[in-house]
C-alpha cells in the first residue's frame, strides 16, 4: 500500500523537526515522503511486470531439444481394424491369442517444429519423459521430410528382416543374393572386394543364404586367407583376401551386405504411422506364432522392443524408458530388451514389470516360451548394473 499522507503535514521532516524547504522563504515546493514512495512503488511494479512479460517471451522462444514421451503399443497378433496385421500368403497358418506388443516413442520437436523452453522445462520434470539435444536423434542439416522418408525406409527393410529372421529360426530356407554395400576400409577384403559385388562363394562353397556364408566363413579362424567368388558387372571371379575378426569374435570378411530376399512365400505387414527399425524383433516374433500351432505366448501379454537382423541378432533402440513406461501403462508385465540397451534399463523399470535380455531371436522366442508356460522364468537373463 501506499503511505497514508493523514500523519502530518506535506512537507514535515523525517524526524518531525519542523518544515523543510518552506515556500515563504523562498524554497521550492517540497517532494513529501509519500510522493517518494509512490514513484519507488511505481517503478518496482513496472519493473516486476517487465520481468514477467520478458520471462514469457523467453518460455515462448524455441529451443533446440526434442522431448521423447511413451508412445502408443501395436499388438503384432493384432489387426488393423480391416486386416491382420501379419498375413500370409502361400503357407498354412494359425490362430493367435494373447500379446506380443511392439513399442513406440512420441517424439515432439525437431526440425520444423522446435519445442519451447517452456516445454523442455516440464519435460525435465516430468520422469516419464527424455528432454535432448535435437542432434542425438536427428542428423545435423536433415529436414523433417529427409527423416520421415528415412524412417520409411528403415521400417521396410525392418518387415523385411523381421521376415527373413523367423523363417531361419523355423528352418524355412530363404535363398538371397548377398550384395555387398560397403567394405570396411581398414580391413583386408577393402583391396579385393569393392561395393556392387555379389558373394557367391566362399572356398568353394556356395554361399546362397546368409547362413550358408556364416558356416563357410566359420570353418576358418579370423586373419585366415579365403578364396572369395564374387559376380561383378555380372562376371563371376575368385578373389583372394583375408578374413578379420567380427564385434563378436566370429570370422568375417570386413564387408556390409545389403541382402536381396526370395522368400518362399508372401509374408505381408500392415502398419501405419510407425517408422523406424526398432520393431524388427517384435514382427519376427509375431510372424512365428502365426506360422506355427498353439499360441507362443499362452495368452499373455508380453511386450519389447529391438531390431533384428536377417541372421537374427537383436540390436539396440532409442527411447527405452518412454517404452517401458508405455508397456506398463497397456498392460505388460514382461518386457523383452536387447542387451545392448540394459544399461538405460537398468533402475527404470515401472513397478510390477520383469525385464528379460535378449540378444537373438532365439533367445527371445526361448523367453515367450518360457514367459508362457510358466515353467524356467526365474532363470531368464536379467538386466543388472554393470
Amino acid at each position: 500500500m501506499l503511505p497514508s499522507q493523514a500523519d502530518g503535514p506535506v512537507g514535515e521532516g523525517p524526524l518531525g523537526d519542523g518544515p523543510v524547504g518552506d515556500v515563504a522563504d523562498g524554497g521550492e515546493e517540497p517532494i513529501s515522503s509519500g510522493s517518494r514512495m509512490e514513484h519507488r512503488s511505481a517503478l518496482l511494479l513496472f519493473s516486476g511486470f517487465a520481468t514477467v512479460l520478458l520471462a514469457a517471451a523467453v518460455s515462448l522462444l524455441p529451443v533446440p531439444y526434442v522431448m521423447l514421451r511413451p508412445g502408443p503399443v501395436v499388438n503384432t497378433l493384432g489387426d488393423t481394424g480391416k486386416n491382420p496385421l501379419i498375413s500370409v500368403t502361400g503357407h498354412p497358418t494359425y490362430p493367435a491369442s494373447g500379446r506380443l506388443d511392439l513399442t513406440t516413442v512420441s517424439l515432439l520437436g525437431g526440425p520444423g517444429e522446435r519445442i519451447t523452453l517452456w516445454q523442455a522445462l516440464g519435460g525435465w520434470m516430468d520422469h516419464t519423459v527424455s528432454v535432448v539435444p535435437e542432434e542425438e536423434i536427428f542428423p545435423k542439416g536433415q529436414t523433417a521430410q529427409q527423416t520421415q522418408q528415412q524412417n520409411a525406409e528403415e521400417m521396410t527393410t525392418s518387415q523385411e528382416a523381421a521376415t527373413a529372421a523367423a523363417l531361419d529360426e523355423l528352418g524355412i530356407t530363404v535363398p538371397t543374393t548377398l550384395k555387398v554395400s560397403d567394405v570396411d576400409a581398414k580391413a583386408p577384403a577393402a583391396a579385393a572386394i569393392k561395393a556392387g559385388d555379389v558373394i557367391v562363394g566362399v572356398d568353394g562353397k556356395p554361399t546362397d543364404t546368409l547362413d550358408a556364408l556364416r558356416s563357410a566363413l566359420g570353418e576358418v579362424s579370423p586373419g585366415q586367407p579365403v578364396t572369395v567368388r564374387v559376380s561383378r558387372s555380372g562376371v563371376e571371379r575368385d578373389v583372394q583376401t583375408r578374413t578379420t575378426k567380427g564385434d563378436d569374435g566370429r570370422t568375417v570378411l570386413g564387408v556390409f551386405l545389403d541382402p536381396v530376399f526370395r522368400f518362399p512365400f508372401q509374408v505381408k505387414i500392415e502398419i501405419e504411422n510407425i517408422g523406424g527399425p526398432s520393431a524388427g524383433m517384435m514382427f519376427a516374433l509375431g510372424i512365428i506364432d502365426v506360422l506355427t500351432p498353439g499360441n507362443l505366448t499362452g495368452g499373455k501379454t508380453i511386450a519389447g522392443t529391438g531390431t533384428i537382423d536377417s541372421d537374427g541378432t537383436v540390436g539396440p533402440i532409442g527411447g527405452i524408458q518412454q517404452k517401458l513406461v508405455g508397456a506398463r501403462d497397456a498392460g505388460a508385465r514382461w518386457f523383452l530388451a536387447p542387451a545392448g540397451n540394459c544399461s538405460a534399463v537398468v533402475g527404470h523399470v515401472p513397478s510390477g514389470m520383469q525385464v528379460v535380455r535378449v540378444s537373438t531371436l532365439a533367445e527371445a522366442r526361448t523367453a515367450v516360451e518360457a514367459i508362457a508356460s510358466g515353467t524356467g522364468t526365474d532363470a531368464l537373463p536379467g538386466c543388472t548394473a554393470s
